[in-house]
């Protein structure tokens, strides 16, 4: 979808004059838009809405408008600026009032690079944030009883990203599992609950069917569904924004070892989404010696490392390198080896970690996360 650009101008400037200078400033910015001048009603259906000041005595007309606007749409209010006829000024001055009012906000103004650069991941976290409101995402079987940092608050995840969370029971599942295999019976679950993903008490399995969940979680996270592990909610929750930004789940996994000094860290879980790894093997389940696991091999290259509390409250972004897989007999059985871009984070997971589990993501996404977060 397109970048909406409505306008604000001041009846002394002369129209001609601010039209030229307008079609001038938006073509050199080379992106896709649809300019909707001084026309609000369809305010807020683009995934990302601009205003753009395009004169200096805007502020009333601003402030009749902010009422309706409001009601449009949740968004921050992006204030694009080319910095002429006291656009820049206004704009400020509207910034001002909305901060002080406890409104989130941004003047868009600098070089036509940086300005451009910004829209598109603008535009990028807005359409993450749109597929993230609405998610109805399942807690089957609640977090693992080793989990003592894992849960979350339902409230603050519906108010701040639109997620619903379900809590579903594990007999419902093992019902479900009853008459068929595994990655079937978390399908019905799926299609009965309408999620878009969940998180599984998966150790339960172990003991009531002999059985793992590894292979089907791999399976549910390339087929889109966003599939966690050890009833790990927020770890889901990671998963799930990454895959709003990305198209892929993520890996979650676990810190087996870490070298403070060097920021190299080795990350192992039994299962990683299938589209993630150029190939892959099944061995047994690490700690049980019994049902299946997936070692899986990444790409090496560019990778980050993510993490959200319960509460939405805190985050970890740090961006480093997959520098190799590896196969070491005593580990869950996919192993990543990744150095951090910034050594000294490393001290992070010994001193202030936000539980065990973490989201290793394909590329260097570190900005858009914290923009997605603000």
């Amino acid at each position: 979808m397109k970048t909406a650009i409505y306008t604000l101008t001041s009846e002394l400037h002369d129209e001609r004059a601010v039209e030229s200078v307008t079609r001038e400033f938006l073509g050199s910015l080379g992106i896709d838009f649809l300019f909707r001048g001084s026309d609000y009603a369809d305010y807020g259906s683009q995934p990302l809405s601009l205003i753009y000041v395009r004169t200096g005595g805007t502020e009333g007309i601003f402030l009749r408008l902010l009422p309706m606007l409001m009601e449009k749409s949740r968004q921050p209010f992006y204030l694009l600026t080319s910095g002429k006829s006291n656009s820049l000024a206004a704009s400020m001055e509207i910034l001002s009032y909305l901060r002080r009012k406890g409104i989130q906000g941004e003047i868009l103004h600098g070089s036509r690079e940086y300005i451009s650069q910004r829209i598109l991941t603008l535009k990028r976290v807005e359409e993450a944030r749109r597929q993230l409101n609405g998610c109805k995402l399942g807690v089957i079987g609640k977090p693992s009883d080793w989990l003592i940092s894992s849960g979350a608050d339902y409230g603050i995840v519906r108010e701040r990203l639109g997620i619903e969370l379900v809590d579903i029971s594990m007999q419902e599942l093992l019902d479900a599992i009853d008459d068929c295999t595994i990655y079937e019976g978390l399908k019905k679950i799926i299609c009965t609950h309408q999620l878009n993903g969940f998180t599984l008490r998966c150790f339960d399995l172990l003991t009531a069917l002999k059985s793992t969940g590894c292979l089907a979680l791999a399976k549910l996270n390339s087929e889109g569904y966003v599939a966690g592990c050890e009833g790990d909610v927020p770890a889901m929750l990671s998963m799930m924004i990454a895959r709003s930004l990305t198209g892929v789940s993520g890996f979650q996994a676990n810190p087996a070892r870490i070298n403070p000094d060097t920021g190299e860290l080795l990350f192992a879980h039994c299962t990683i989404p299938l589209d993630m790894v150029e190939r892959y093997e099944l061995d047994t389940h690490f700690e049980s010696g019994i049902g299946v696991g997936v070692r899986g091999y990444m790409k090496e290259g560019a990778v980050t490392l993510f993490k959200v509390s319960g509460d939405l409250g805190r985050s970890f972004v740090a961006e480093g390198t997959l520098v190799r897989n590896t196969a070491e007999p005593d580990l869950c059985r996919t192993q990543q080896v990744i150095q951090l871009s910034d050594p000294c984070q490393a001290s992070y997971f010994l001193t202030d970690p936000i539980g065990n589990h973490h989201i290793v993501i394909p590329g260097h996404i570190g900005s858009l996360l914290k923009e997605l977060l603000k």
